[in-house]
């Protein structure tokens, strides 16, 4: 064996467990396993999980952030005009420099395979070819997934379609869309069946922007799980915010998800962003903007959070901390139950990996000795506390380090405390 944790906290509630890792995969996992020459980590209680997984990020925007200018209204049109101004001065040295910056940023966190849209309406393909670039120089530490995002719109964008197609003949793996952001309701159905057309023809997986509105009315959610069943897509599509959907009647909601449900097609919220984005044109009430996440995961429909936005003309926060996406998505979603907190720590870990189709993930023999210990005693105090990642292990090897979160105190009139635990019982 090539290395062990010993006395991990597992996801599922198992305590004094220990996993044994040879040749870049779990070889074994119990109770006191009988290992000896191997490297040891004493997980000492603490919980090891599968590493997180960001299932909707623009990798090809992030850290622009005041380039060429701030965004003044915070708006979602205004991030979109933005990008349009800073795209004709993107150089590929400049894209994947930050791209391979916040790749680190995610690896430190324990973040180990992110799904990024990369936006083809630029007819160079600069983030694309950028893009292709950084996916193959992080392989050995990260799972990188290509989306081709045509951010005009397929039919509005008159090359954006060809260029598509030129993305995904240069190795992207996935097709993208946003039916919302074309002319009509019209063109937006119309780009869902096309693009869903290629994907099948491509035998290829589908992850659109979907219905990120407002409006009750931008339904194209419904077009795509009608494809999707249509041309046997299950399980292969990803709807992407689906925020019109916090808007809708109850009674239309109650018939869409047994549609999605039937066809496969899973969920995916961007909690930072949504509740950032939406509700801009209310006054009050304000409407909260994140999707009905507890409603979708009651129908059965897989539910992933997305990362979405790192310092780039949309959002001028964050840090790639998966924990943070999931601890306001608990939030916004009022997921405050026992049962409910754990499955917004799933909506970072397992459903993103499922959704992503990710190979050899989990805990269990034979799959990737991929993990992250966490400074918390279990999937609920990870989230409350936002946890340090003690270890990021990759394929057998550790490659990060971060010190628990302790502090040394000395109060009047309370005893000195020299290794104090912040936050932990």
């Amino acid at each position: 064996m090539d290395l062990v944790i010993r006395n991990a906290t597992l996801p599922d509630g198992r305590q004094g467990i220990d996993i044994a890792v040879e040749d870049g995969r779990i070889a074994a996992l119990g109770a006191k396993l009988p290992v000896q020459g191997a490297q040891e980590i004493d997980a000492a209680g603490d919980l090891v999980t599968p590493p997180f997984v960001d299932a909707h990020f623009h990798m090809d925007a992030t850290l622009s952030y005041g380039l060429p200018r701030v965004n003044r209204s915070g708006t979602l049109l205004e991030g979109i005009a933005l990008w349009g101004e800073l795209k004709p001065q993107l150089t590929q040295e400049a894209l994947v420099e930050r791209a391979l910056q916040y790749c680190d940023w995610a690896v430190a966190r324990g973040l180990l395979a992110v799904r990024t849209h990369v936006d083809v309406c630029d007819d160079r393909l600069l983030a694309v070819e950028a893009l292709l670039q950084v996916k193959k120089q992080v392989a050995p530490w990260l799972d990188l997934q290509l989306v081709a995002f045509p951010q005009d719109g397929v039919l509005r964008s008159p090359t954006a379609f060809a260029n598509l197609k030129r993305a995904i003949a240069m190795g992207v793996d996935v097709v993208g869309g946003i039916p919302h952001f074309e002319r009509t309701m019209a063109d937006g159905a119309e780009s869902v069946r096309l693009l869903c057309e290629f994907a099948a023809e491509q035998g290829l997986r589908v992850d659109m922007h979907c219905d990120e509105s407002d409006d009750p009315l931008s339904r194209h959610i419904e077009t795509l799980a009608y494809h999707a069943h249509r041309l046997g897509l299950h399980g292969r599509v990803a709807g992407s915010h689906l925020t019109s959907m916090h808007s809708m009647d109850n009674y239309y909601v109650s018939k869409l998800l047994p549609l999605m449900r039937e066809a496969g097609v899973a969920a995916i919220a961007n909690p930072l962003i949504n509740i950032t984005l939406q509700g801009r044109h209310d006054t009050y009430p304000k409407r909260r903007g994140m999707t009905r996440v507890p409603e979708l995961l009651a129908a059965g429909i897989d539910v992933a959070f997305g990362h979405d936005c790192v310092m780039d003309p949309w959002y001028s926060l964050g840090s790639g901390d998966m924990l943070e996406v999931a601890h306001m998505g608990l939030h916004v979603a009022q997921m405050t139950g026992q049962e409910a907190m754990h499955q917004c720590f799933m909506a970072v870990t397992q459903a993103p990996a499922r959704i992503l189709g990710l190979e050899g993930y989990g805990l269990e023999p034979g799959c990737n000795a991929d993990f992250v210990v966490l400074d918390a005693g279990s999937t609920i105090e990870a989230l409350r506390l936002r946890a340090a990642r003690r270890y990021v292990v990759r394929r057998g090897r550790i490659v990060s380090q971060s010190p628990p979160a302790h502090a040394q105190l000395d109060l009047p009139g309370r005893p000195a405390l020299v290794d104090f635990r912040l936050g932990r019982r």
